[in-house]
C-alpha cells in the first residue's frame, strides 16, 4: 500500500494495530528543500517540526503492534552560516538545494544543534520508550567543504518502542565475529543513478543494508512494515525482499513515481 499525501493525514486512513515495525527517516531539518508543497523541515521553525514529527507519531503509536517498534533516522545541523542555498555537486547530488538552518535565539552561530537528541526526547516525552541510539557510521562518507572540524562520517538511528515489552529478535543479524549485535554499524553508503525517465532519484536514500538490518530485528516474515516518510522507498524494497508487507507514505508525487518504479523493478 502506497499513499501520496501528508503522513499525518495518511496515517489516519489505517487501521489500529496493523504494523510490526516502522522503519523511516523523516525529512530533515533546514538541510535539504524537497519542492512539495506542506513539506516539514524546510522552512519551518525548529519547535514547528518537532511538533509536526511528534503528531504524526501519536497516529503511528495507534498503528503500532502492542509489541511494536520504530527505527528513525535522523540528521544534524549547525546554526547557520549567511547564505541559504549551495550549489549542486555534480559527484554528490544531495548536496543540492541545501537549505541553512534559521539562527536560534539561545544557540551561537556556527553550533551543532542536536537536533536528533531534541527529537527523541521531544517523542521520548510524548510517551514512546526511547530504547537504544545507533550510530550509522559511513566508511565511504564524503569530504566535506568546511575545515575546521573533523568531517561527518555518521548519522543516528534511535530505536524506540510502544511498550516496555516488545518484539526484538537478537539473533536475526549477528555482529562481527559472530557477537551480538553494537551499537556502532558500518554500512556504506549506496549510490543511486538518474533514473530511465530522466527524473532524478531522491537526494538523500537511505541504504538498503540499514533498512534491512531494522526490518529483520524487529519484525517477522508476514508482519507489515511502515515507512510514513517513504523518500525513494528503500525501507518498501527492503520490506518486500524480506518477505513483509509494508505501507508507505509520501508527499512529493514525484517521489511516488519514483518509488513504484523501484519497487516494481526491486530497485536496491
Amino acid at each position: 500500500m502506497l499513499v501520496c499525501g501528508p503522513a499525518i493525514e495518511a496515517l489516519g486512513l489505517l487501521p489500529d494495530g496493523c504494523a510490526q515495525t516502522v522503519v523511516t527517516s523523516p525529512p530533515s531539518w533546514s538541510l535539504q528543500d524537497h519542492e512539495a508543497g506542506g513539506q516539514i523541515g524546510c522552512d519551518d521553525a525548529l519547535e514547528s517540526y518537532e511538533r509536526g514529527i511528534v503528531m504524526a507519531f501519536d497516529q503511528v503509536r495507534r498503528l503500532l503492534a502492542d509489541d511494536g517498534t520504530v527505527w528513525v533516522n535522523v540528521v544534524d545541523s549547525h546554526t547557520p552560516g549567511n547564505h541559504k542555498y549551495r550549489a549542486q555537486d555534480r559527484k554528490n547530488r544531495a548536496s543540492a538545494t541545501f537549505v541553512h538552518p534559521p539562527a536560534l535565539a539561545e544557540l551561537k552561530p556556527k553550533n551543532l544543534i542536536g537536533v536528533p537528541w531534541r527529537l527523541a526526547f521531544a517523542l521520548q516525552s510524548a510517551g514512546w520508550w526511547l530504547r537504544s541510539e545507533v550510530i550509522w557510521h559511513k566508511p565511504n562518507a564524503r569530504p566535506e567543504s568546511l575545515t575546521d572540524l573533523p568531517t561527518t562520517s555518521h548519522e543516528t538511528v534511535f530505536l524506540l518502542s510502544k511498550s516496555q515489552n516488545y518484539y526484538y529478535d537478537t539473533a536475526a543479524v549477528k555482529g562481527p565475529n559472530g557477537r551480538r549485535l553494537r551499537t556502532m554499524w558500518d554500512i556504506n553508503t549506496e549510490p543511486h543513478n538518474k533514473s530511465d525517465s530522466g527524473t532524478d532519484d531522491h537526494p538523500s536514500v537511505m541504504p538498503k543494508t540499514l533498512a534491512r538490518r531494522c526490518i529483520q530485528i524487529t519484525s517477522r516474515t508476514g508482519d507489515i512494515v511502515l515507512d510514513p516518510y517513504a523518500g525513494s522507498g528503500t525501507t518498501l524494497i527492503a520490506a518486500q525482499e524480506l518477505g513483509r508487507n509494508w505501507a508507505g507514505i509520501e508527499l512529493n508525487p514525484a517521489y511516488v513515481d519514483l518509488i513504484q518504479r523501484r519497487v516494481a523493478l526491486g530497485a536496491g
